[in-house]
């Protein structure tokens, strides 16, 4: 089923998974995280990869695999390292496997990625394009704005072209002060982006993690959940108890002012998803 007609009909409950670097063994466990996920009845999961394309062919098959177990695959699919040769065979692939959503991204340039970046699709709205209307697409957005734009102005000017490319619906980048969610949906309206947003979370359970998620996507740490993390930076325990709980309480006042849906990165932690629904239960039985 396509993501857009389910939004049109209920709020989403939804995880995002990445494929094993390595061997069956990795495969069967995240086949077996994903078996547990379906028991949270989300409304679809979606399957990254690396940057550069790295283990899209293994997503592809994961996306398969998602689809035969009963719920609805998201595949990414990046246009950066990408051919139209490429986006046309993972494009067949995909049908076969019964996929119909995709999440289309530019992708990020790795590091040491030496051959020409982005030469057939320099940005996500040509890839969007390209696509057309044999998939549901998505498409991500920025709450903070993208680290390339100059303002959050010009940010939300792509994120009205992704839309009018054929985007029908949007994900954000994980985010800790909700206070930009709600700036991007103000702003994103006045510019006339009508789909839907969904906020995408992930829950900051080790404070290792804090400057790797810096780097990676500029997002802000409030200062009072930074003052709990550093207080308990060296206690794991106490540390993974405080990050659940601010996810719990970031999905409940999204939830209350009205978000159509909740996406989760859970880095392919099932007992991280499983105990944020088990906190929120009877919120996720009465709105999802």
């Amino acid at each position: 089923m396509r993501i857009d007609e389910i939004l049109s009909k209920k709020r989403t409950l939804s995880f995002e998974v990445f494929p094993p670097k390595k061997g069956a063994e990795e495969k069967e466990a995240l086949l077996s995280t994903i078996e547990k996920l379906k028991t949270l009845r989300p409304d679809f999961i979606s399957v990254t990869y690396g940057a550069g394309g790295a283990n899209a062919r293994e997503a592809t098959e994961i996306s398969g695999c998602i689809k035969k177990m009963g719920v609805e695959p998201l595949a990414h699919i990046t246009g950066g390292p990408s051919s139209k040769s490429d986006i046309d065979r993972v494009l067949g692939e995909l049908k076969k496997l019964g996929v119909e959503n995709v999440l289309a991204l530019r992708g990020d340039r790795p590091v040491e990625y030496e051959a020409e970046y982005c030469k057939y699709f320099p940005h996500a709205t040509d890839l969007i394009s390209y696509i057309g209307d044999d998939m549901c697409i998505g498409a991500a957005c920025y709450p903070e704005g993208h680290i390339e734009c100059q303002t959050l102005y010009d940010d939300i000017v792509n994120l009205k072209k992704k839309q009018d490319c054929g985007a029908s619906f949007l994900i954000t980048q994980i985010f800790y002060d909700n206070s930009y969610y709600y700036r991007l949906l103000h702003e994103a309206g006045k510019m006339g982006v009508t789909v839907p947003i969904i906020p995408g979370i992930m829950p900051l359970i080790s404070a290792k993690n804090i400057n790797r998620i810096k780097s990676m996507c500029g997002s802000a740490i409030p200062l009072d959940f930074r003052n709990m993390i550093e207080s308990y930076s060296s206690n794991p325990t106490v540390m993974r108890e405080i990050g659940l709980n601010y996810a719990v309480y970031q999905i409940i006042d999204l939830i209350a002012k009205g978000a159509p849906g909740v996406h989760l990165y859970i880095m392919n932690r099932a007992e991280t998803a499983t105990e944020i629904f088990g906190r929120l239960k009877n919120v996720f039985n009465e709105l999802f």
